[in-house]
C-alpha cells in the first residue's frame, strides 16, 4: 500500500489549480445549507479550504503521513515545517493511520486549532465507499472527542487518489447527513464541505439536491 501511494506521489506531486495556489484572496462561495432538529447546521462550500472560518480542517492525507502532493502537500507548504514534523513523530509512536481513526496535529502557520489528518481510499483498492464513509465519519468524531464547534471537510479521496466526484460526494454527503442527525453529537455545530473548483462544486451540488432529506 505504501509503494502505491509513492507511486502516485511521484506521478503527480503537485496540482497547481488547487486551493490557495492562485487568487489567494477570493472569498469562498456558501451553495448550500441545512440545519438539523439535533442543531447541527451543515455547509457545501465552493472555494479554499485554507480560507475556511472553522475551528479547524481536515487534511486528505496518506497512512504515514507525508505530506508530499497533492492537497496535503499544499497544506502543509502553507502550515510550515513544524507540521510535517508533528505529523511524523505521531506516526512514530502510534503506527499508521487508518481509515477509522484520523490522527490530529498542530495546524501550524494556518489560522486553525487543529488539524484533522484523514485516510481517505484510493480509487481501485476495493471496498471504497465504506472506506470513505469511514474516513468521513472518523474525522468528525474526532472533531466532537476534541470538543470543537466547527470543522471543515474536502472532498476527500478526489484528488490524486481519484475517486470519482459525484460518487465521493454521494458517501461525503450521506456521512455527514447521519453523523448530524445523531442526538449524542453535543459540541460540534457545524460542518463545512468545501470543494474547490466549479465543476466539482456543482456536481456536489447536484447530489446534495438528490439526496439530502
Amino acid at each position: 500500500m505504501l509503494l502505491m501511494l509513492q507511486s502516485i506521489l511521484k506521478l503527480i506531486p503537485i496540482f497547481p489549480d488547487l486551493p490557495g495556489s492562485c487568487c489567494p484572496q477570493s472569498m469562498n462561495t456558501i451553495l448550500r445549507t441545512k440545519r438539523f432538529l439535533t442543531g447541527v447546521e451543515i455547509m457545501l462550500i465552493e472555494g479554499d479550504i485554507t480560507l475556511s472560518d472553522a475551528e479547524a480542517i481536515t487534511n486528505p492525507a496518506n497512512s504515514q503521513l507525508m505530506h508530499g502532493g497533492g492537497l496535503a502537500g499544499l497544506l502543509s507548504r502553507k502550515a510550515g515545517p513544524s507540521l510535517q514534523i508533528e505529523s511524523s513523530q505521531w506516526v512514530r509512536e502510534n503506527g499508521p493511520v487508518s481509515h477509522e481513526s484520523p490522527a490530529h496535529t498542530n495546524a501550524g502557520d494556518l489560522p486553525f486549532k487543529t488539524m484533522i489528518h484523514t485516510v481517505g481510499p484510493v480509487w481501485g483498492s476495493g471496498d471504497e465507499e465504506r472506506k470513505l464513509s469511514a474516513a468521513v465519519v472518523g474525522s468528525l468524531q474526532l472533531a466532537e472527542d476534541l470538543k470543537l464547534k466547527s470543522l471543515a471537510l474536502p472532498a476527500i479521496s478526489t484528488g490524486i487518489f481519484q475517486y470519482p466526484i459525484k460518487e465521493a460526494a454521494r458517501v461525503i454527503l450521506s456521512a455527514v447527513q447521519d453523523f448530524s442527525r445523531r442526538e449524542d453529537v453535543l459540541s460540534l455545530r457545524e460542518i463545512q464541505i468545501v470543494v474547490h473548483g466549479s465543476q466539482p462544486a456543482r456536481e456536489f451540488q447536484q447530489i446534495w439536491d438528490k439526496c439530502l432529506t
